[in-house]
This record gives structure tokens, C-alpha cells and sequence, in this order.
């Protein structure tokens, strides 16, 4: 349908140079299209290409619609398609205004039955629309409204619209000249590349040497970029690491469905191992660790692992003061300098296994080195005995910040990560958690922490009671507990551990902080625990609570206590022997070595299951 506008609209801007395509970003009622308008003004002639009908049962649209014609002269020529990549083909030169994308993305999506269960893939459509842009000749502006800014309700549908809006215009800027943002009725050119506006990556505070294997992606999964030379201990940040990294808290509690580890895959790891030279079943977990690896790699013999990363968050927390351990709360600090100079426990077992670490302080009270503090929420927490350690919007800053800081690392390189933790008084708050999600009373849980005798016992014990009371009213919203008693480097930890499993990259869990989170992010990303690995059991009786809670069985017990990531370090050398076993180890028929049975009975057995192992069922062999 072809219409005409009635009266000019006074906008004062300079007009676009001819052959220039602008996209016009802005929330609702920013004045977008105003400014979008005044971009074509100096033109005789501007085709506009409307997204949304005149004809509707709405009407407030129907009256929104109106006034957009009132402001538009006669110069306009009005169609009304959704079809705006075939509009441009069709006409590659009349300057042209297209108003809006959101509109238009809505239209499609309801047009292809987007909005139900299953998703539909939209990328040859944004392709196609994409190359209509850039072939366009003529001055072309494009107005869409930018996604976090956007009327959109909390639903699943309205986070799909969200996420397709921010890709698409993503796409679109690419295929732009320039691209605005509208606020208020203020215009802000954004950066003409991409690249001018990323986030800082991840610099490595400390490191050891890198294996010289690089990393090879596995199947279905995008090929990660190679680590950068790691900094050697003490030595000085870069300028990129010292800016501060904002992360975007919207809906960070909604995490994206969990993906089971390959069955397949860890079934053919099951019958590699009864090929090896050895009887079968021989070396007991380290044959099941192998098969969980295999499978959360997606190939079979597994590869082995080549950038190990380890990201210790580090907070302190209000009950501190109360006195619930053994070290005054300062001592946070001066440990966050500690493991960022390369002198901590984390840091040699880091080195002997060949692993990168990172410490990211998230609520220490005190200041810290600009490349440790760039993703920092808070200093402290609030005392959980009396008040909420963070409120909501505090958690989910948290929350993103742990998600962002995975992401970065396994973008990285990383190949299998460990969650580290340090912050006096930490284990209160994890055991609060543990005792909340598992249904237990304080004097089950409770242990000594970093050495407390048996006055901080009966304080922190107390202090225990207190904050599960005041955490049992959230048992059902993740997010909520996280904000009553956990504190941003617990929380930040939840984070990260949960979008390791999205992000299908395999975890070994340190101790019982860690595995307090750990309980936390099964909740917020069911199915998450398959791409978890225990790496040991800590003295703590909260640990074995937990790890029981997620049904899995750590690897060592040396009545560690430390934490900082030391159980996992300590194990992550079995880890990687169980990987070359299953990868280098010669088979009967290489060695020429003869089968005591060339038809071996397969059964089922629970027993053989490995932690973390996809299949409730693993395979046992009997020669």
C-alpha cells in the first residue's frame, strides 16, 4: 500500500552524503526515527519502507503510526512490506528510510513460527537482508531499536526477540557505514569498527609455562584462538588489562540449556579401553576419568589437554568480623598480591601442571591491582547473619561478571577449567549455602575452616544458624540465596561454573567453597554437574555433604583444606595421564600382544560409572 505524508517535519541535522547507509539505533521514544528522518532531509525524493501495517485492532499503534505520517512531507513515498530486503534489490538508488528492524524481526518471526519451543534459524535471513544493504547505492538509513533498550517482556519469548534483535543488528552495522545511537534525543556516533569497541580480553595474571600442543576444536564446537604469551609472575599488567571491564547484568540468571556430554563418544572411549594392552578395567577411575573427558571433548581418544586455566575469585564477607576464623578479613588482600605475584600454593601447583591462573578480585575490602579489580562488584559483603550479602542487582552484576569471565578464557584457549576461591570467612557463606540446599542442620556441617578452635566453632556455628534461617525463605530462587548469604565471589563463581557446562568445556571442582557454588549452578543450569569433575575431598564435613548433593566422587583424599583451587591443581595430573592412556597407550594388535579373550562379555554396571559421566550406565567388561 502507497501513501503520502501531509506536513514537513522541522529537524534540524545535516543530511548524509550521497551512498552513505546509517543505522539508527535507539530505545523507545528516544527519537530514532526523528533523527532518522532529518538524515534524508536534504533529499527531493525518499522512498519509506514501513515494517509494521496500518491496519490493526491496536489502537495506540494504529495512532503511533499516524503521528509518524504527520511528521513526514510530501517528498515521501510510503510502502508497507516486510519484504524490505526484496524493496531494496528492487530499487538500489531512491533514498530510502526503513522503519524499523523490530518490527520487521517481529513480522518474521511470526511469519516462520519462531516464538514456540524449538527456535528457528534466522541466518540466511539476516544474510540476505545484509546484502540487499551493502549493494544498496543510494543514501539508506536504517532505524532499529538496540536490544537491551527495547519494550520487550520478561518472557521466554521476549529474551528470544531480544537475543535475535541484538544479532541482527550486529549483522546490520556490518553492513553499514555508519552506525548512531539515539538517547534522549542526543546522538552518539559509535566506534566505526567493531574491534574499537570489544571488551578488553583476558590478560593472565600469572602463569606457567604453555604446553607447546595448541588446542584442536572438537567437532560441532568453533575453533578457539590460541593463548597469548602468558606473564610471567610479578611481572607489570598491560594497559589493556588495567581497564575496567562492565559486563551487562540483563537476565544473567537465565542461562541457555545445558548440552549432555557425547553418550556416543564416551561409549567408544569405553571400547577403546578394552583394546589397550592392559585387563580390563585395570585402572579403575583413571579409565572412567578418561571416557568422561572423551566425551566432553566430542572425540575419541581424547586430545590431550593443552591450556588448563585456572580463575580464582576472590571477596571478602561480613561475617569475617565475627570472628568465624582464624585470620583477621585483611589477610584477603594480601593474599589476592600473593597469588597475583606468583608465591601461593595455586601458583606452584600451577606450574607443575603446566596450568595458567587468574585472580579476579570481585568484593575484596580493599583496593587491588587495576588488572585484578576490572570486573570487581563490591568491596565485602553484607554481614549474612543480620542483612543480605548483596542486593539483587549485585548478584547479577556477579552473576554476568563469572559468565563473562569463562567466556573470555575458553575463548582464549582454555580446554579444561578450575575454579579457585579466596576470601577469609568464605567458607560460612558456602556453608550456608550447602546447609540450605541440602536440608542439613548447622552442627552437621560445620567444620573447623582455616584452623578456628572451639570458641570460633560455637561463633561460627551460630553464625551458620542464623544466616540459613535467613536464607531458607530463597531455597527456590537461585538468584535470591545468592544475594541473602553468598557474596559476589561465590556468586561470580556460580556464574562461571554454570556457563563452563554451556559453553561444554570441563571443569574440575576444587574443594568446599567451590563446591557450594557448585550446588548453586546446578540450579541455575540443570545438567551442568556432567561437565564437572570432583577433584578432591576436603576435611570440611560440608564437602562431602556437597559433593553427595551433585553425585559425584572426588578423585583424591589427602585432607586438603586450603582451597584456592589446590585439591583440583593436585589432581589435574591424573587427569591428563588418564587422557594419555586412553590416547597413546599401544593396543593389543600394535603390540602384538595376545587377548586372553578375543570375545569379551559386555555388561552393564552402575558401578563402572565415572563422575560427571553422561550415561547413568557405563560399560563393564569381564575377560
Amino acid at each position: 500500500m502507497v501513501s503520502r505524508g501531509s506536513s514537513p517535519g522541522e529537524v534540524n541535522s545535516q543530511p548524509t552524503r550521497a551512498g552513505v547507509r546509517t543505522l539508527v539505533l535507539g530505545g523507545v521514544r528516544s527519537g530514532k526515527s526523528g533523527h532518522g528522518e532529518s538524515l534524508l532531509r536534504a533529499h527531493t525524493e525518499v522512498r519509506y519502507l514501513a515494517t509494521g501495517p496500518t491496519t490493526s485492532t491496536d489502537a495506540e499503534w494504529v495512532a503511533r503510526v499516524a503521528a509518524h505520517r504527520q511528521r513526514r512531507d510530501e517528498r515521501y513515498t510510503t510502502l508497507e512490506t516486510i519484504d524490505i530486503g526484496g524493496a531494496l534489490r528492487s530499487d538500489p538508488h531512491t533514498p530510502t528510510l526503513i522503519d524499523d528492524l523490530g518490527t520487521w524481526l517481529a513480522a518474521e518471526l511470526d511469519e516462520l513460527g519462531g516464538w514456540g519451543p524449538e527456535p528457528v534459524d534466522l541466518a540466511e535471513l539476516r544474510a540476505t537482508l545484509c546484502a540487499a544493504i551493502a549493494s544498496f547505492t543510494g543514501d539508506l538509513v536504517i532505524i532499529s531499536p538496540e536490544a537491551g533498550l527495547s519494550l520487550v517482556p520478561p518472557t521466554p519469548a521476549g529474551r528470544r526477540f531480544q537475543d535475535e534483535l541484538g544479532t541482527l543488528n550486529e549483522a546490520v552495522a556490518a553492513a553499514c557505514d555508519r552506525v548512531v545511537l539515539v538517547v534522549a534525543g542526543r546522538v552518539v556516533e559509535l566506534p566505526a569498527t567493531a574491534a574499537a569497541a570489544a571488551p578488553t580480553p583476558v590478560t593472565p595474571v600469572v602463569s606457567s609455562p604453555p604446553s607447546p600442543h595448541a588446542p584442536r576444536p572438537a567437532p560441532g564446537r568453533p575453533e578457539r584462538t590460541k593463548p597469548e604469551t602468558p606473564a610471567e609472575p610479578g611481572a607489570n599488567p598491560t594497559t589493556a588489562a588495567q581497564k575496567s571491564s562492565s559486563v551487562d547484568p540483563t537476565d544473567a540468571e537465565v542461562f541457555e540449556t545445558v548440552a549432555t556430554p557425547d553418550l556416543g563418544i564416551a561409549r567408544a572411549a569405553r571400547e577403546r579401553h578394552l583394546t589397550l594392552t592392559k585387563p580390563a578395567g585395570s585402572l579403575g577411575r583413571m579409565e572412567d576419568i578418561g571416557v568422561w573427558l572423551a566425551s566432553c571433548q566430542g572425540v575419541c581418544p581424547p586430545r590431550p589437554l593443552s591450556a588448563p586455566t585456572v580463575a580464582v575469585f576472590a571477596g571478602d564477607h561480613g561475617v569475617a568480623r565475627s570472628g568465624v576464623s582464624a585470620f583477621p578479613p585483611e589477610v584477603t588482600a594480601q593474599m589476592v598480591a600473593n597469588i597475583a605475584g606468583g608465591g601461593a600454593a595455586v601458583n606452584v601447583l600451577a606450574r607443575r601442571s603446566g596450568a595458567t591462573v587468574h585472580v579476579f578480585d570481585m568484593s575484596v575490602d580493599a583496593d587491588t591491582a587495576p588488572d585484578v579489580s576490572r570486573f570487581k562488584v563490591r568491596r565485602s559483603s553484607g554481614d549474612l547473619t543480620t542483612t543480605d550479602a548483596l542486593s539483587l542487582a549485585e548478584a547479577r552484576t556477579a552473576l554476568a561478571a563469572g559468565r563473562a569471565i569463562a567466556d573470555e578464557l575458553v575463548d582464549s584457549g582454555a580446554d579444561l577449567l578450575i575454579g579457585g576461591e579466596m576470601g577469609i570467612g568464605n567458607t560460612t557463606p558456602a556453608t550456608v549455602l550447602i546447609g540450605t540446599l541440602s536440608r542439613r542442620e548447622p552442627v552437621e556441617i560445620v567444620g573447623r575452616g582455616t584452623g578456628i578452635d572451639d570458641a570460633g566453632w560455637i561463633r561460627k556455628t551460630a553464625a551458620i544458624r542464623d544466616g540459613m534461617r535467613r536464607a531458607r525463605r530463597h531455597v527456590h530462587d537461585p538468584l535470591s540465596l545468592l544475594a541473602s548469604v553468598a557474596g559476589a565471589d561465590l556468586t561470580a563463581l556460580a556464574g562461571f561454573l554454570a556457563q563452563a557446562a554451556v559453553r561444554r568445556t570441563p571443569v574440575i571442582l576444587d574443594g568446599m567453597v567451590v563446591t557450594a557454588a557448585a550446588m548453586v549452578a546446578a540450579e541455575l543450569a540443570p545438567g551442568a554437574s556432567r561437565w564437572w569433575l570432583a577433584g578432591h575431598r576436603s576435611v570440611e564435613p560440608a564437602h562431602t555433604i556437597a559433593l553427595h548433593h551433585l553425585d559425584l566422587e572426588p578423585v583424591l583424599d589427602l585432607s586438603m583444606r586450603l582451597g584456592e583451587g589446590s585439591g583440583a591443581l593436585a589432581a589435574l595430573p591424573l587427569v591428563a595421564s588418564a587422557v594419555d592412556i586412553l590416547s597413546t597407550m599401544a593396543t593389543f594388535d600394535e603390540a602384538g600382544v595376545s587377548d586372553r579373550d578375543a570375545s569379551p562379555t559386555v555388561t552393564d554396571s552402575p558401578s563402572a560409572t565415572a563422575p560427571g559421566e553422561p550415561s547413568p550406565t557405563a560399560v563393564a567388561v569381564t575377560r
